[in-house]
């Protein structure tokens, strides 16, 4: 499964044309919505309407047909069916087509303007977000980019040692760091036997780890992204000694994973890291309505566009579903909104801030009206500084 990076964003989002077609749907993952086509239908449906849009812009039809085409080759595609996820991205514009099978449940909705329309996507970086997951045991080590319901493995064979002796560059007498296990509960594993490694043996199994960090640390780049690591604890403690990864999480999945499932590993991971998540966010309403009244916080689309513009925009809060419609320009650089009942001629303003929050280094939430700091407006606002 392919999941977005905050680089394909930003390529997604620096596309402008005339027509930038988003579409959306909700998919299944197996089934019986499966087999009687009911995805299918729901991007049937959205592909009409985006068509009868397009004829409304004065569109010649062979133009549209050609736009368009890849959506109806998807719809046509029986195998492609089989293999979704939660949700379905679709972008395309002249000369552009890019679909995003994605873990998140997306309601129906489809948008035409001169960018894409790219805020349903925010929750794959936070709550249901990106974290990474790393199987590391004596010459078998695994990097996986993970969401909550979805593990996809980061190839790295040719970046780190294939085990202890290519590095430290003598036999390496693996059967004496061996331990007999049985399995004690999920996630968990007894231990009998020989001792951990010490002393000459502990020395070059943190040569072999250094190698293993330096190797796989330029593929994790985004310091936002917390990566826990699924290894035996002795392992885990030398590890923690090499790593130069900020982010990383300070208590590992316990055990000897040869024989485990990948899955079931990825399960004990979201266990143990979810609770992160949730407390980020929780934490930044808190401050958000501490700091009401200073400042720092703000509501409205007018105020909260051109600050997300300049990058001052920490964590901003869009209420999920909803939309604020209008048009902007940009004078002396400075951004100017302009809020509007009318959706014609204008384009999504909190599209825009969520997107533009994003690439310069903000957080965003999407949350129902609810659980909104402030309930009152759509969108919310917590600044750096």
């Amino acid at each position: 499964m392919s999941l977005l990076s905050k680089k394909e964003i930003a390529e997604l989002h620096e596309i402008n044309q005339k027509q930038c077609i988003s579409i959306f749907i909700p998919t299944h993952r197996a089934g019986k919505k499966v087999l009687q086509k009911e995805d299918r239908l729901y991007l049937k449906v959205q592909l009409q309407t985006v068509k009868k849009e397009l004829a409304k812009t004065g569109l010649h039809q062979k133009t549209i047909d050609t736009i368009t085409a890849p959506v109806q080759q998807l719809i046509d595609d029986s195998s492609f069916w089989r293999q979704q996820s939660d949700g379905l991205a679709i972008f395309i514009a002249e000369n552009f087509f890019q679909k995003y099978t994605l873990p998140i449940h997306f309601k129906g909705f489809n948008y035409i303007a001169d960018s894409f329309y790219l805020k349903p996507l925010m929750p794959l970086f936070v709550g249901d977000g990106f974290f990474y997951l790393m199987t590391l045991e004596i010459s078998n080590v695994h990097l996986y980019e993970c969401t909550r319901h979805s593990i996809t493995e980061i190839i790295i064979d040719d970046l780190i040692p294939e085990n202890p002796q290519d590095r430290v560059g003598y036999d390496y007498e693996e059967k004496n760091l061996q331990f007999r296990t049985q399995q004690a509960g999920i996630g968990q594993v007894m231990y009998h036997g020989q001792e951990a490694a010490t002393g000459k043996r502990k020395n070059e199994i943190k040569k072999y780890l250094r190698a293993i960090n330096n190797g796989i640390r330029p593929l994790l780049k985004d310091d936002s992204i917390p990566l826990i690591v699924a290894s035996q604890d002795y392992l885990f403690d030398i590890y923690k000694g090499v790593n130069t990864y900020k982010n990383y999480f300070d208590q590992n999945i316990n055990g000897n994973f040869n024989n485990v499932d990948i899955l079931e590993v990825h399960e004990w991971a979201w266990k143990k890291i979810s609770p992160t998540f949730d407390k980020k966010r929780k934490d930044k309403i808190t401050r958000f309505i501490d700091e009401q009244g200073t400042g720092k916080t703000d509501t409205g689309i007018g105020k909260i566009l051109p600050k997300a513009f300049e990058g001052k925009i920490d964590t901003l809060f869009c209420e999920n579903l909803a939309d604020i419609f209008g048009t902007y320009k940009v004078e002396n650089d400075i951004v100017i909104a302009t809020e509007t009942e009318e959706k014609e001629a204008s384009v999504s303003l909190m599209n825009l801030a969520a997107i533009e929050t994003f690439l310069n280094g903000g957080t965003v939430y999407l949350l129902d009206k609810k659980d909104m700091p402030n309930p009152n407006s759509k969108i919310n606002a917590l600044y750096r500084y």
